[in-house]
């Protein structure tokens, strides 16, 4: 049954304050995924004493990701996003507070079960994308969807650059320096989940579904009380078979999944790269670790890549509605290629590597934000969540596997091997997505409903 008060809820200004809200969260969640992935490789190998582990905290964070993804997309169905978003980021907040005990401690298995435990957040912050179309006009999904993806390039950005301000608050702690940023990361997951669950309110996805059910463009309610009846469960398998039926579906999910795996794969060895091209410690010891000087470069490198992720996200947005989706998917994965290029042959400068993760951050939002657009609207709605979360499994799990490879990949054939494999990678699917483009009017944009 569906529990309303009798004043009128217009769509459109829940639309607007959903957005504001989902973007303010991203914002301060981000910080914790930028503090993560600019020193978790480090942390990684101090806490283990060997090289062979510099990928495990992306791939464990990744993995948990992916494992989580449809159950919090399961928990959104039934009890609206609010639940589902708030979950994950309190599961988060717990997970950066373990990374700190796992430094005072010296404990690799805290670390991996922080990383773990920080994955939920990463699957958190990829559905609040998703909740961002639930009450979106066509025309607009994917401005709506990208000003989420753009709100987390403060906090993201902002993250990596903490670690010499971090070091200082952890001193003042009592607690090793390079655990400081996470204070931090736990300090902002934690006002981002107060932020939801205070203030999300109506739930986007459970309004929709009201106004879906009654046929009507307003919905009755003032927020406080909109509910509705649980939605049947669905299985990993049912998404699945709902994304094959769909040509759109199935290539906007390539898209996803093909940059999530590639950028991972990259991003997270340029730390380790980096470290090694500066001369700095990686012998695991610990206390040591890199110097000083090493780590504001790596910090920097990450931060430009985040930026490339995230600050031109509004453009994407446009260029998505605008252009087409399946062109954007392609415009994204032409930038993969040059990043790879850049990075790999460029691997010896210091200009080239950061100029090649830029690329890459930029390539990857532009596939991502295309193709999360299309596979919205590829599927039935009584289908879209359950698709959204089989989604962001199956990217998680590129995303792991991609983190999981990498390292193994760089000690075979070094940082220039490492981006020739994803290059290859990237221009299959480009070819793909290309020869998709060319086949539907330029002008697709937000006339596409599925």
């Amino acid at each position: 049954m569906i529990s309303t008060s009798t004043t009128a809820l217009d769509p459109h200004r829940v639309q607007r304050r959903s957005v504001f809200l989902l973007s303010s969260a991203q914002l301060l969640s981000g910080i914790g995924n930028g503090a993560t992935l600019s020193i978790g490789s480090l942390l990684a190998v101090d806490l283990s004493g060997s090289d062979a582990w510099a990928g495990s905290v992306t791939t464990i964070m990744t993995l948990a990701a992916a494992v989580a993804a449809l159950p919090l997309a399961g928990l959104a169905e039934r009890r609206g996003r609010r639940i589902g978003l708030v979950t994950g980021l309190v599961a988060a907040m717990a997970g950066a507070l373990l990374v700190i005990a796992s430094a005072v401690t010296a404990s690799f298995v805290l670390l991996l079960l922080g990383a773990a435990l920080l994955g939920l957040g990463t699957a958190s912050n990829l559905q609040a994308r998703f909740a961002a179309v639930d009450l979106a006009d066509p025309e607009r999904r994917g401005r709506s969807l990208s000003t989420v993806v753009w709100a987390v390039t403060i906090g993201a950005v902002a993250g990596p650059n903490l670690i010499q301000p971090g070091a200082v608050v952890g001193t003042a702690l009592g607690l090793p320096a390079i655990a400081g940023p996470f204070v931090f990361s736990a300090a902002g997951l934690l006002l981002a989940a107060v932020l939801l669950f205070a203030g999300l309110r109506p739930d986007p996805l459970l309004l929709a579904r009201k106004i879906r059910s009654t046929g009507d463009g307003a919905a009755a309610g003032d927020g406080a009380a909109v509910s509705a009846a649980p939605a049947r469960k669905r299985s990993l398998s049912e998404g699945m078979r709902a994304v094959r039926a769909s040509p759109h579906a199935t290539l906007a999910l390539l898209a996803i999944v093909a940059a999530h795996g590639i950028m991972v794969a990259v991003m997270s060895m340029t730390p380790l790269h980096l470290q090694q091209m500066l001369g700095g410690s990686h012998a695991g010891h610990h206390g040591g670790g890199p110097g000083t000087d090493a780590l504001v470069v790596i910090g920097f490198t990450i931060s430009l890549h985040i930026a490339g992720m995230f600050a031109l996200s509004p453009l994407m947005g446009w260029l998505t509605d605008r252009v087409g989706r399946t062109s954007t998917i392609a415009l994204g994965f032409a930038l993969l290629v040059l990043a790879v290029g850049l990075a790999g042959f460029g691997q010896h400068s210091t200009a080239l590597v950061p100029t090649g993760l830029v690329m890459l951050g930029l390539g990857w939002s532009a596939a991502t934000i295309a193709g999360s657009t299309l596979l919205a609207e590829s599927v039935a709605q009584e289908q879209r969540v359950t698709v959204q979360g089989v989604s962001d499994t199956v990217m998680g799990a590129a995303g792991a596997l991609g983190g999981a490879s990498s390292g193994l990949v760089l000690a075979w054939v070094g940082y220039q091997g490492l981006n020739i494999a994803a290059g290859v990678l990237g221009l299959a699917v480009l070819l793909v997505a290309a020869a998709a483009a060319a086949k539907r009017p330029a002008a697709e944009g937000g006339r596409f409903t599925g």
